[in-house]
């Protein structure tokens, strides 16, 4: 690759597990801000606005706005206003992210009729039987399907967690129909990190711990990858995965090291 001119980072398992910073990560990030290099969090999260993220992080110590901070709910919001104008969507997510869903139609949890979409998010105890069934009964009215992302599960302080992918298929299989994915691993939310940075992707890294919705599929888009052995990685994932990561680091501490072998 060029020399390295901008870095995506994912954050949850990267940055940090249940919001608390992994060892040596706000130092690596400050690092990164020293070299001018331009910076994006790219994150799949669903359970917090993106202004509540910047503010988690910052008071971590990250130097971080939420300017930096670009999430898969955000990309979802613009894509329903671009593709759905007006729409109304029934949302399955666990946590509050109205902030960032400004625009957006979404149907209260009693509310009567029909949706026009049905949106995925992320996974929590909102994903009971009642709730999916609900999804499953307008899709089957025609609704579109639209998911943030086809994530497994997540890293917790207490071990993995499922997440929104482990329901999805179901969801597909029974009504058949194909999600519409807004966040990573899809092209257009990796084009938009690029666009906000004025950065081109062979000069790009992407930083993060889900093989293949993070590392592969930036790699997929001219990207270069870096799987980090933190968050959610897993050496038997790393081992059945689709592809080969472009670099491969113990953790977001050794991201400055790497850059330097890079451009040594």
């Amino acid at each position: 690759m060029q020399r390295v001119g901008a870095v995506l980072i994912d954050i949850d398992g990267v940055l940090t597990v249940s919001w608390e910073p992994l060892p040596g990560a706000v130092t690596a990030l400050e690092r990164l801000r020293e070299r001018g290099l331009r910076l994006a969090l790219l994150t799949n999260t669903t359970s917090r606005t993106r202004n509540s993220i910047a503010t988690v992080l910052a008071e971590a110590g990250f130097p971080v706005t939420a300017d930096d901070v670009l999430t898969a709910p955000v990309a979802t919001a613009a894509y329903l206003t671009e593709r759905f104008p007006g729409a109304r969507c029934l949302l399955l997510n666990s946590g509050d992210i109205g902030e960032d869903f400004a625009g957006v139609t979404v149907m209260g949890p009693d509310e009567e009729g029909v949706a026009d979409v049905v949106v995925v998010g992320g996974a929590g105890p909102e994903f009971g039987y009642a709730a999916l069934n609900r999804a499953f009964a307008h899709l089957q009215r025609g609704a579109r399907l639209v998911a943030m992302h086809r994530n497994l599960y997540w890293r917790t302080a207490s071990g993995l967690d499922l997440d929104s992918g482990a329901f999805l298929p179901g969801l597909e299989r029974a009504a058949g129909v194909e999600a519409e994915v807004t966040g990573k691993p899809a092209g257009p939310f990796f084009a938009a990190a690029l666009a906000r940075l004025g950065a081109d992707a062979s000069e790009t890294l992407m930083v993060g711990d889900d093989i293949e919705s993070d590392v592969l599929a930036a790699q997929r888009h001219g990207l270069t990858g870096v799987l980090v052995r933190t968050g959610k990685y897993r050496p038997e994932t790393h081992r059945a995965a689709s592809g080969s990561p472009d670099h491969v680091v113990d953790s977001f501490a050794g991201l400055p090291g790497l850059l330097e072998r890079l451009e040594g």
